[in-house]
């Protein structure tokens, strides 16, 4: 049984996905331990429970500096002791020792296709927002393992979505999500716990 841990900041739509797929059994022998959100308020928060999942809010705004929280973040994460750790929708910048201690064991979801708007400012409406002022006709998602960098990682899948002519941001960002999203997070997290998924020279590759 893989066990895996969802870092969350807002609505939770990804970690909704990612706890039907586990009950419609097209994620196999792997259970969610803990959902913890940076943002008391999030939504998440509320689905996590409902599904009987424990979950709880740490934020850096109740620590005296991000040194503190850092540690009591990685300590609590370690306490859990999961396989994997997902980012769904988590905008918190994550503790340099995490990303070490868990290299190859953090994935994150991007609503863009990496490495086109990606990186530093580039997240949630914003992307989709720059998408459509630069008039692209395909855009779409990535899962991606977590480094060092922002949406650097080695990339696991992706899928395109059609712009279609007369988007809002809003519309697109619902139709990526619908599209991609919601169907690529599942499929990255079932690749890893039936061991298809390896890191080879900063690459991934995906076995048979």
């Amino acid at each position: 049984m893989m066990k895996i841990g969802v870092l969350v900041s807002g609505g939770g739509t990804n970690l909704q996905a990612i706890i039907d797929a586990i009950h419609a059994g097209t994620i196999h022998n792997t259970s969610i331990e803990f959902v913890i959100s940076n943002n008391k308020k999030a939504y998440a928060l509320e689905r996590a429970k409902k599904a009987g999942i424990e979950a709880k809010c740490i934020s850096p705004k109740d620590f005296s500096n991000r040194e503190a929280f850092n540690e009591a973040f990685l300590e609590a994460i370690d306490s859990y002791h999961v396989d994997l750790i997902v980012l769904a929708g988590c905008l918190l910048i994550l503790p340099p020792a995490l990303v070490k201690k868990y290299r190859n064991r953090i994935i994150n979801i991007h609503p863009s296709l990496i490495p086109a708007f990606c990186g530093k400012g580039y997240y949630g409406l914003t992307v989709h927002e720059k998408a459509l002022e630069r008039g692209v006709k395909v855009t779409g998602a990535t899962v991606h393992f977590v480094d060092e960098g922002t949406d650097t990682g080695p990339i696991i899948l992706q899928k395109a979505v059609e712009v279609q002519q007369g988007d809002s941001p809003e519309v697109l960002q619902r139709r990526v999500m619908e599209q991609a999203e919601w169907k690529i997070m599942p499929q990255a997290i079932e690749l890893i716990a039936q061991g298809k998924v390896q890191v080879v020279d900063g690459k991934v590759k995906i076995l048979p």
